[in-house]
């Protein structure tokens, strides 16, 4: 083995997990594509990945997980600390020592018999002040590959950490026998380390993916003064070339990825409207020099839910898969190698292998009630293939932030967009996020989850601290805070159906909170924040939505409010005593005015 770096914090801890682990050989990555290129024949010559048709999809690859391996396990992820109330009561938490005694027998000669790559990867583009640097080792090549697609990989990330600097993550990654009941994904953030066993799938093992540019460093930010948020980050940009930036949260299925590669409707885009995606998931938030929020993506690349992706849900994401991308999990059309899932059209291949790696005739295997792909299966596409990548994208100051925007799904309650009344009412609102759940997810429909800044399963600390955080944060910004939005996409009408048409049709919603970001519209306030007037929604073009429409969209029912104020008191309880008493005291002032 030899190091590609000098920095003796990263050896020392390299000997201690290669004194733990017992690989028979130890492979550094280097990022180099004659060493990547060898790693996927080797791959393929195993079975661990597969060829796809090299004309339809260069340079793409098919993997298969386990049957019981196929999505994140939150049961089985803990936030370990030396205190419990500094990560509880939220997270799954055990004493650090604790975990650590009780893991260290999983890992005791785990790698005997196979190869270590020791990966070091950067978060956030090379060179930035604001990126952060891991080292993973792992026994998978799958992970090299997916880590090599979703970060900045191999020299450059060490040479972004440098010989001296103890600043990075420390990643334990083993796939052992990928047994479900020995399964651990658990972070020390106080020790800046990860240590995951017993999984083989994208959001346990990509250690810089959720586990680092999440929970690891949710806490970084909370301890040095910048924020790590499960976010997207677009930019408009207007006839004139002038772009601005909108950050924004939503729990899953609710349309994120699709509202960051955003294609402008017919009527904007003739004038020459344009979007533009810096990230699709997070944002790392940080106090410029001129006192503005800006944010990086820390991400090099997507990876994102196939089933439901296709031209007309999300062209520049299917776009994004169409070369050197990983398809985990989906279905392949035997004749023609190419890859399929639900929703991506009509037409389910006859001569199928579905996700598991068994062959079946595709039409009459879905007539049977089963699904081809895995409903979590999965793509991990480099960003560089998306059609609309802003050139911003490796800027290492990042793009300053205009509005932040929270959403969620909700039949009733929310309106189609309101705005915050100041920074700290909308933290009240981030807080208070939720989403109903769908048919779907569960058996229970309409089952409201509270799910605050869309951070549940992510924040690496206490989620009152987290709250605290985002006030602290909102001081040093000043009078120089982006505006804080809400939307809501997911209104219903008496049948049950999706008043709102969604999909590009966001962009109208998104036109307004940039108007009034730059003070151009009245808004009318009232009991929940600023609601627009319904004639300055821009609905040209628009079939079956008129002004009636948007006002019923903007309606806001008191009574299912002040139901909705005891599911956030609810949520305060629980987190108990460390909500800070400007939440409680938001949270008062809405039920005064609901009431009155």
């Amino acid at each position: 083995m030899s190091n590609l770096t000098k920095n003796p914090n990263v050896l020392a801890w390299l000997d201690e997990v290669i004194a733990l682990t017992t690989p028979d050989k130890v492979v550094w990555i280097d990022g180099s594509e004659e060493q990547l290129q060898a790693l996927r024949d080797e791959a393929i010559s195993t079975g661990e990945m597969e060829t796809l048709n090299s004309e339809e999809y260069p340079g793409c690859l098919l993997h298969r997980t386990k049957k019981n391996d196929v999505a994140r396990v939150e049961g089985r992820t803990y936030i370990c600390t030396k205190k419990k109330e500094d990560a509880a009561p939220i997270n799954n938490w055990m004493e650090t020592s604790e975990m650590k005694a009780m893991l260290t027998p999983l890992y005791t000669g785990v790698m005997k018999g196979r190869t270590m790559y020791v990966i070091p990867y950067c978060m956030g583009p090379i060179g930035s002040p604001y990126s952060k640097v891991g080292v993973e080792v792992t026994d998978s090549i799958y992970v090299v590959l997916n880590m090599d697609i979703m970060t900045r990989m191999g020299q450059c990330a060490l040479d972004q950490l440098g010989d001296e600097s103890n600043d990075f993550v420390r990643g334990l990654h083993s796939k052992a026998d990928v047994e479900e009941e020995k399964r651990y994904i658990v972070q020390f953030p106080e020790e800046n380390a990860i240590w995951s066993i017993n999984s083989a799938y994208g959001g346990n093992v990509l250690l810089g993916k959720k586990c680092f540019a999440l929970r690891i460093a949710s806490y970084q930010g909370y301890k040095e003064g910048w924020m790590a948020e499960h976010m997207l980050i677009l930019g408009i940009e207007d006839p004139n070339g002038n772009v601005e930036y909108i950050t924004a949260a939503f729990p899953s299925a609710c349309g994120k990825t699709n509202l960051a590669m955003l294609i402008p409707p017919k009527h904007f885009a003739e004038k020459g409207y344009k979007v533009w995606t810096v990230g699709d998931d997070i944002a790392w938030m940080h106090v410029g020099e001129d006192g503005r929020l800006y944010a990086i993506n820390p991400e090099a690349g997507f990876f994102g839910v196939a089933p439901g992706t296709n031209a007309k849900s999300n062209y520049n994401a299917l776009m994004s898969t169409k070369k050197n991308a990983i398809f985990t999990n989906v279905a392949v059309d035997n004749d023609t190698r190419k890859v399929w899932w639900e929703g991506l059209d009509k037409n389910p291949p006859v001569n199928a292998t579905e996700w598991t790696g068994i062959p079946v005739n595709g039409p009459e295997y879905i007539a049977e009630g089963n699904k081809l792909a895995h409903p979590n299966s999965r793509f991990t596409a480099p960003a560089v293939n998306c059609p609309c990548l802003s050139k911003e994208f490796d800027n290492p100051n990042g793009v300053p932030v205009s509005a932040i925007v929270f959403g969620g799904r909700r039949a009733k309650t929310a309106p189609l967009v309101y705005q915050s009344f100041d920074w700290n009412h909308g933290v009240y609102v981030g807080s208070a996020m939720a989403s109903e759940t769908t048919a779907a997810a569960t058996g229970a429909v309409g089952v409201v989850r509270r799910d605050p800044m869309a951070m549940r399963p992510f924040t690496g600390y206490n989620m009152g601290d987290y709250f605290g955080h985002w006030l602290e944060m909102g001081k040093k910004l000043g009078d120089k805070a982006p505006k804080i939005f809400n939307v809501n996409w997911f209104r219903t009408n008496e049948d049950g159906k999706f008043i709102w048409p969604g999909f590009g049709d966001n962009m109208r919603v998104l036109m307004w909170i940039l108007a009034r970001c730059r003070g151009e519209v009245e808004a009318n306030e009232t009991a929940i924040g600023y609601l627009p007037n319904a004639a300055d929604i821009d609905v040209e073009g628009l079939e079956g939505i008129d002004l009636a429409t948007i006002e019923g969209l903007l309606s806001v029912d008191k009574d299912l409010w002040l139901e909705d104020c005891a599911g956030v008191q609810d949520l305060y309880d629980q987190i108990g005593e460390r909500v800070p008493a400007e939440l409680r005291s938001q949270l008062a002032a809405l039920r005064d005015r609901l009431s009155k």
